[in-house]
């Protein structure tokens, strides 16, 4: 029965620390949280900024079992004798390329492991290859959906992959395709700008009064677990039918 499962929370967050100490700090509440109240994280499976940090913190508190990364094939950075450490900064982190680009991987793993789609229990839990972004977001979603009672997506801090990735799980909420909640995060209101956005959009006519409800607003990670359990769907959700979506 599905109350008896235990929750699956998504949290989609940055692969850098970003620059202020606080939104490492809020990555390590909220996995505090998540393991008080039974939780399984799943995330990106990247080891690096806030990703790195919720993983590792409820790992740390739950055991490895307790965290699933899903990872694109693409960001996980094959380290060999030869350029094991041409791409680290001592860190955990992964430098820029010497072409001056930006992060090249999320994820290092040893060229022994380059073959296989699952990477062994380690100290950021139980993680799973897949060939794409696609994919990937697929996976983590059915993962959720497959939870218990406050199961749903929690948004820390982030860059243009965080927000695509919440926006398009509040968007399958309003056409119908799951009815968990989606929450945002908002610490040192970082996500003022978008939640400024929602309240416009709903002004002017393009969203609905209530589907502008869809996507929550948490401001301490204490309040998160509790948004989830708590979440009501839209009466004005699209009841479409989406066959084994």
């Amino acid at each position: 029965m599905t109350q008896d499962k235990q929750p699956v929370i998504c949290v989609f967050c940055g692969a850098t620390p970003g620059n202020d100490p606080i939104h490492i700090e809020a990555a390590r509440t909220l996995a505090l949280e998540l393991h008080k109240h039974n939780v399984q994280l799943v995330y990106g499976g990247g080891t690096t900024g806030l990703m790195g940090e919720v993983a590792r913190t409820l790992v740390s508190l739950s055991g490895p079992k307790s965290v699933h990364g899903v990872i694109p094939r693409a960001l996980v950075k094959i380290s060999t004798k030869s350029n094991g450490n041409g791409n680290g900064n001592g860190n955990g982190e992964i430098a820029p390329n010497g072409d001056g680009a930006g992060k090249a991987a999320e994820r290092v793993v040893s060229e022994a492991m380059a073959e296989d789609d699952g990477i062994p229990e380690s100290e950021y839990g139980v993680t799973t290859i897949v060939p794409d972004m696609h994919t990937r977001k697929r996976l983590m979603a059915t993962k959720v959906l497959e939870g218990g009672p406050g199961s749903g997506f929690v948004s820390l801090a982030g860059g243009f992959g965080t927000i695509e990735e919440v926006m398009e799980m509040t968007t399958w909420n309003q056409l119908g395709i799951h009815k968990v909640g989606v929450v945002l995060l908002n610490i040192n209101g970082y996500w003022d700008g978008l939640l400024s956005w929602v309240r416009t959009a709903v002004q002017q006519g393009f969203i609905s009064p209530e589907n502008g409800r869809i996507l929550a607003e948490a401001r301490d990670p204490k309040e998160v677990c509790g948004k989830l359990l708590e979440y009501q769907v839209s009466s004005e959700r699209m009841q479409l039918n989406w066959g084994e979506e």
